[in-house]
């Protein structure tokens, strides 16, 4: 038989079922969203180089080039072998006519054409891929060439990035479940102030060493110069569909084997306090979030001196 709780030692509380919302504050790291290696495809010396680290540069704008000569007259070269074997076709043609060449010599001079054109398409393709164009409008972080350098096909030339920052926050399972791509949140950086940004990376996978989840905040685009690994802090909204009981942490009289949360409380029909256990949905350091549904009734919640509390016999 459970003893009644004495007079004034203890302290109560209310506490409605309610839509679980919160906010996560978590420190992140400013970021370039999209980097990328440029090279050449083909080897060669470097002859034009117009930008250096730190430089910025438009879209479309010739940040660098290879000494084209070679490559060049290897193009004129098999233009013009492609240009004879295209009257080579046309000779064949007007002698089959005189009954002077067979349907074999002119089925071989158009697959000479054929694979002088392809060969031809092949040397254009790396005269045009002597010449890095920007691919969008960024900034240099590394120049890794000098001019006169002889450059080797993949070696990267300079590292360039896009001028769209984000913030890379880690976040849990539990935190990554309930955010959605596009979903605003508050970003507060020094010197800035607060901005909005919006969720635009969310991984698929956790990180193998700390199994949290790097998600990206995409920040509005700026004039304001900003650096790589700063930090931020990043505040982020949770609300869904989920019905909680939200009670102070000092309600919380135990866990028990199950993982739920044991209190003290009585419904709003009783007149006695009893011992209830309630699954977590979440805890934090104030508050501990107990599962609901949502037409569950109000429960009056011993929050202050539960420990005058016992079962019949302790």
């Amino acid at each position: 038989m459970t003893q009644p709780l004495l007079a004034q030692s203890y302290d109560t509380e209310v506490i409605k079922a309610e839509l679980y919302n919160s906010t996560v504050q978590r420190t992140g790291k400013l970021d370039y969203r999209r980097t990328l290696s440029l090279s050449f495809k083909s080897a060669g010396y470097l002859a034009v180089l117009n930008v250096d680290e730190g430089e910025t540069f438009e879209q479309g704008q010739l940040l660098a080039s290879l000494n084209i000569t070679e490559l060049q007259e290897e193009k004129n070269s098999y233009y013009a072998q492609l240009t004879q074997a295209k009257r080579d076709v046309k000779r064949i043609n007007r002698l089959m006519d005189e009954k002077l060449a067979s349907e074999r010599d002119l089925d071989m001079a158009m697959t000479e054409v054929e694979t002088i054109r392809a060969a031809y398409q092949v040397a254009y393709y790396n005269l045009e891929q002597a010449q890095i164009f920007a691919p969008f409008s960024g900034v240099v972080l590394a120049r890794n060439t000098e001019l006169g350098e002889l450059q080797s096909p993949g070696q990267a030339a300079l590292q360039v990035a896009k001028l769209d920052w984000v913030v890379k926050v880690a976040l849990t399972g539990q935190e990554i479940s309930q955010v959605q791509l596009g979903q605003s949140v508050k970003v507060s950086i020094r010197q800035r102030g607060i901005i909005e940004g919006v969720i635009s990376k969310i991984p698929a996978i956790a990180n193998s060493e700390d199994n949290l989840f790097t998600t990206e905040v995409l920040l509005p685009k700026t004039n304001n110069r900003m650096i790589a690994g700063q930090l931020a802090s990043v505040s982020i909204a949770f609300e869904n569909d989920y019905f909680i009981y939200r009670l102070p942490i000092a309600a919380l009289v135990a866990v028990d084997d199950d993982g739920k949360a044991i209190i003290v409380a009585k419904s709003m029909a009783s007149t006695e306090f009893t011992q209830q256990s309630f699954e977590v949905f979440e805890l934090d350091n104030d508050y501990v979030y107990l599962r609901a549904n949502r037409n569950d009734e109000p429960l009056t919640v011993v929050t202050q001196g539960w420990q005058n509390y016992s079962l019949g016999g302790q």
